[in-house]
C-alpha cells in the first residue's frame, strides 16, 4: 500500500509500494547502516568518509539514507566505509591496506597529504572495493534517483549482458569516478588501478597528486577544463595551470581515459573496443549534473530556488479562495529543476573540494553551510528528496554510443613506469 503524496508526481515517475522501501525512522535505518551484514554477494554500495557516517553532514547522511531507503528491500547493503581504529566499518576490515598492490605507499603509512588529501584517500578505496567484492562506489555528495536494481539487472547483474561496467561519461573517452559499479575483477578497473598506483610511486613515492597528470603515462591524455580561470587571494590562476590543477585533482578520471584509449597487444588489451562493447555509461550532465545545467553552475542561485516553498493551495469557500497562490518564475524554474532531474538524471552530484576555487560556492556547500536547508517540507529541495526515496523512473537513462575512437596509446600499460609491486 502507497500512502497518498504530499507532492505531485511528474509524468514518467510511478510511486514505489511502500513495503519495496524501507520508511522507518532516522535512527533505525543508521543503526543498520553502522551494523550492516557481511559481505555475501555483489549487491554492494559502497561509500567511503574519513571519519565514519556519524560524523558526515546531514545532507550527506540523508543521500546514504536514500540509498538504503530505496533498495536494501532489493538486497543491497548499503556500507559507509571509514579509517576509524577500533571500527568495524574501517577500510582494513575489507582490503589489506598493507599491501604495495593494492594501495600506495602514502595510504599504508599514513603520509597522504595536500589540500584535497580526505578526497584522495576516497579515491583509492574505490577499484580495490569494487575488484574484490563489486557492487557500486557512490560519492557521499551523489543524490540517487533512478533505479539502480533495474539497471544491475539489465546489466552487470545479467549474465547474458555483454555490459561489464556502468558509470557517466563526459565525452565517451573518460569516466566519472563518483559513480562506478562493476562484477569482481573487472579487466578495465584493474588496469586503470595498476596505472594510479604507478602514478602514486613516481618518484619513490609521492604524498600528493601535484604534478601527476603531467606523467609520461598519461602522456597523449587531455586534460581537463583548459578554458577555465579564477582569481584567489590576489593571484590569477590561468587556463593552463587551472587544466593541471583539475586534472591532477581528479588523476582517477586522468588514469581512466588512458585505460579506455590504450591499445596494448602484449597485454591483450584494446580500450576503445572494450568500452564500446561492456561500458554501459550516460551523459553525466544530463545523468549527474542537470541541477547545475539548468542554474549555470550557479550554487547561490540553486540554493535560493530549491530553498521557496511550492505554491500554498486554496483553503476555504469564500469569494477569492480556494484557488491557491499563483507560482512565480522562480517557483516555475524551481519546479523544472526538480521534475527535470526526477524524470531525465540518475542522480546528482554535489560539487565540493577544487571546484569551489574555480566556480564559487556550490549547492552542496550552501547546503552544509545551512544545516536542515535541503530537508524543510514543502520547499523544492523536500521534493526533491521525498520523490528520490518514493518515486521510480518509468525508463533507464539513453545509454551513451560509444564509438572505436584512435588510441591515446599503443603499447604495455606501464612503459617506461615504475615496478609497483617492489615499491
Amino acid at each position: 500500500m502507497t500512502q497518498p503524496s504530499p507532492y505531485p508526481i511528474p509524468a514518467g515517475l510511478t510511486p514505489i509500494p511502500e513495503e519495496q522501501l524501507d520508511l522507518r525512522p532516522d535512527s533505525e535505518v543508521d543503526h543498520d547502516l553502522l551494523h550492516p551484514r557481511p559481505v555475501s554477494g555483489e549487491k554492494n554500495i559502497w561509500l567511503f568518509w574519513d571519519t565514519g557516517f556519524a560524523q558526515m553532514h546531514g545532507y550527506a547522511q540523508r543521500n546514504v539514507r536514500t540509498w538504503h531507503r530505496r533498495f536494501s528491500r532489493q538486497g543491497w547493503v548499503v556500507r559507509v566505509l571509514d579509517r576509524l581504529p577500533g571500527s568495524p566499518l574501517n577500510v582494513a576490515n575489507f582490503l589489506d591496506v598493507t599491501d604495495p598492490a593494492v594501495f600506495p605507499r602514502a595510504f599504508r603509512d599514513g603520509t597522504l597529504a595536500g589540500r584535497y588529501g580526505a578526497q584522495h584517500t576516497s579515491d583509492l578505496v574505490r577499484w580495490p572495493l569494487l575488484l574484490r567484492y563489486g557492487g557500486v562506489y557512490a560519492d557521499v555528495g551523489l543524490m540517487p534517483i533512478g533505479d539502480l536494481d533495474r539497471l544491475w539487472r539489465e546489466t552487470v547483474g545479467d549474465e547474458s549482458s555483454p555490459l561489464e561496467v556502468v558509470t557517466f561519461t563526459m565525452n565517451g573517452r573518460d569516466l566519472t569516478n563518483y559513480f562506478l559499479a562493476s562484477d569482481r575483477d573487472n579487466p578495465l578497473f584493474l588496469r586503470c588501478h595498476q596505472l594510479l598506483l604507478a602514478l602514486w610511486a613516481a618518484d619513490g613515492g609521492k604524498t600528493t597528486t601535484d604534478g601527476m597528470c603531467n606523467s609520461p603515462l598519461l602522456r597523449g591524455v587531455p586534460k581537463m577544463a583548459r578554458t577555465l580561470s579564477f582569481e584567489e587571494d590576489g593571484r590569477v590562476y590561468g587556463p593552463d595551470e587551472v587544466a593541471d590543477l583539475l586534472s591532477d585533482y581528479i588523476i582517477q578520471g586522468q588514469a581512466a581515459a588512458l585505460v579506455m584509449g590504450l591499445v596494448d597487444d602484449e597485454g591483450g588489451w584494446d580500450g576503445p573496443r572494450y568500452v564500446r562493447e561492456h561500458v554501459w555509461a550516460s551523459d553525466y550532465m544530463e545523468a549527474s549534473q542537470l541541477v547545475n545545467a539548468l542554474t549555470a553552475w550557479d550554487g547561490p542561485k540553486a540554493f535560493a530556488l530549491m530553498s521557496l516553498p511550492l505554491p500554498r493551495e486554496g483553503e476555504g469557500e469564500g469569494e477569492g479562495e480556494g484557488e491557491g497562490e499563483a507560482e512565480s518564475d522562480e517557483q516555475r524554474q524551481a519546479r523544472g529543476i526538480v521534475e527535470g532531474c526526477l524524470r531525465r538524471s540518475f542522480a546528482f552530484k554535489l560539487a565540493h573540494g577544487l571546484i569551489l576555487r574555480v566556480l564559487g560556492p556550490t549547492l552542496g556547500l550552501l547546503w552544509r553551510a545551512n544545516e536542515g536547508s535541503d530537508d524543510v517540507p514543502g520547499t523544492y529541495a523536500h521534493w526533491l528528496r521525498y520523490g528520490m526515496v518514493h518515486w521510480r523512473q518509468e525508463s533507464l537513462p539513453k545509454r551513451w554510443e560509444f564509438e572505436v575512437v584512435e588510441p591515446f596509446k599503443r603499447g604495455p600499460l606501464l612503459r617506461g613506469g615504475i615496478d609497483v609491486l617492489g615499491s
